[in-house]
């Protein structure tokens, strides 16, 4: 009961307050625009080569482009520009996973401001060396972002520092906001706009800019079912504390949405979406394959709930309006949020999207031990074009014949049509035989739509 009491005075934020959140309105959105616009990239809005596959004009906000790969520099600027003089010179403090500290750390380099960021140790390699190289001091301390934020916040009392919340700080969230604006400017006739969610501060900028300058423009959430703080605090009715499992989409991996963005969001947005973990490893192998772009898990989930097949009323043609003599699709803007992926996870996630997508196909197969006999599956195999990646014989394992071998072959195949094709050739020609066939398939997403929550 102490040991909460103390917890709980350490880690309270005047600008984070949940018994008296702070709502932001388009006017701090714009005026943050004009405060960070000379040292933020306005990056383009380019039309996806998937369109056609989902019947949607799919328009991808590239914001991975900014300089430290994350939106998160936005509000980061706009924070830091914000602070009195005073502490400006003292310095600030946050915790972060990773995009919020490399934003801070950049930015506060460029404008002289001395800064510190506690990660926990789960936070990749790659974003720690980053902070790291941009001047910042990185303590790496704690098994999640619980203990690293009570960490940073009891450094920040100590030492004076002004901490700055990564998702629900009101400056923040108005800085973020700034993408939405971009998207309207670039985008004029956008029906709907795909918005990441993890603390849900990118959410509340993105729909307070959005739906002031056009409100019948459809705001979506999309969140992880690792973590779905958003669903949770929807259902609720406030926020409330969910358990984080391993996700790809680390950068959305925060516990608790921030009060401040909920008071925001809430009202403006028309449906949340929850994708699981296979689309969004297939929907960074097609941002690869199709767009050339390389994104973490937290900036493909608008695209992986369109390739769940998430959003059906988005797909078709709008009402041909005076000005055009035609029906054209519904313009769907994702905003790809983050391309700071660690190496090894990006090369796990594009073998699982391959093999979500039956284009990396593992099966098992008893063949005859004697000579050839595996040089014969082999060729069976090169005759449809199916190509080897990797093969292995087993033979203290295998039951009945003692003169038989179990192979498994991992192969790449040109998708669900050619897996078949190698099934039934496989299926003619042995007897023992097995193919891992693990599909993922739209039901293990869920959807919420907000007229079903309580406001």
């Amino acid at each position: 009961m102490i040991y909460d009491m103390v917890f709980q005075a350490i880690e309270f934020d005047p600008m984070c307050d949940k018994e008296n959140p702070q709502k932001i309105a388009f006017e701090d959105v714009s005026a943050a625009a004009f405060r960070i616009q000379s040292g933020i990239v306005k990056t383009p809005c380019v039309k996806s080569h998937m369109s056609l596959s989902y019947n949607m004009e799919i328009y991808l906000k590239n914001d991975f482009l900014q300089h430290t790969g994350t939106f998160k520099e936005r509000g980061a600027r706009n924070a830091l520009l914000l602070l009195s003089a005073a502490a400006k010179q003292k310095g600030v403090i946050s915790a972060s996973l990773g995009n919020h500290a490399q934003g801070l750390s950049y930015h506060a380099n460029l404008l002289k401001i001395p800064a510190t960021v506690v990660m926990p140790n789960v936070a990749p390699i790659m974003k720690i060396q980053k902070c790291q190289s941009y001047g910042a001091e990185v303590l790496v301390c704690g098994h999640d972002m619980k203990e690293a934020k009570y960490h940073a916040m009891a450094l920040a009392k100590e030492k004076g520092l002004t901490y700055i919340n990564g998702y629900d700080h009101p400056h923040i969230m108005a800085g973020q906001g700034t993408i939405g604006l971009e998207i309207v400017e670039q985008v004029p006739d956008v029906d709907a706009v795909l918005v990441p969610v993890g603390g849900g501060g990118l959410l509340a900028g993105v729909a307070t800019a959005v739906k002031h300058l056009q409100p019948h423009v459809l705001i979506y959430g999309v969140e992880t079912e690792k973590c779905p703080s958003m669903k949770s605090a929807l259902n609720r009715g406030e926020p409330t504390s969910v358990a984080i499992k391993s996700t790809l989409a680390d950068g959305l991996a925060v516990p608790t949405v921030g009060y401040n963005a909920f008071l925001t969001a809430k009202p403006l947005l028309d449906k949340l979406i929850t994708v699981n973990e296979d689309w969004l490893a297939r929907a960074i192998l097609r941002l690869v394959e199709q767009q050339k772009c390389v994104v973490e898990g937290g900036g493909a989930v608008g695209v992986a709930a369109i390739m769940a097949g998430l959003t059906p009323e988005l797909a078709g043609k709008k009402l041909a309006s005076r000005e055009l003599a035609r029906a054209v699709l519904i313009e769907v803007v994702c905003i790809l949020t983050g391309g700071n992926i660690d190496t090894t996870i990006l090369g796990r996630c594009l073998e699982r999207g391959l093999a979500a997508e039956h284009r990396l196909v593992k099966f098992k197969v008893t063949v005859s031990d004697r000579p050839g006999g595996i040089a014969e599956l082999c060729k069976l195999i090169a005759s449809i074009g199916v190509s080897i990646k990797d093969i292995m014989q087993e033979r203290a394992w295998v039951y009945g014949d003692i003169f038989s071998v179990s192979v498994k072959v991992v192969c790449e195949t040109r998708g669900p049509d050619h897996l078949e094709q190698l099934r039934s050739l496989i299926a003619d020609t042995y007897r023992e035989w097995h193919i891992h066939n693990d599909l993922p398939s739209p039901s293990g997403a869920s959807v919420a739509l907000i007229e079903d929550v309580d406001h």
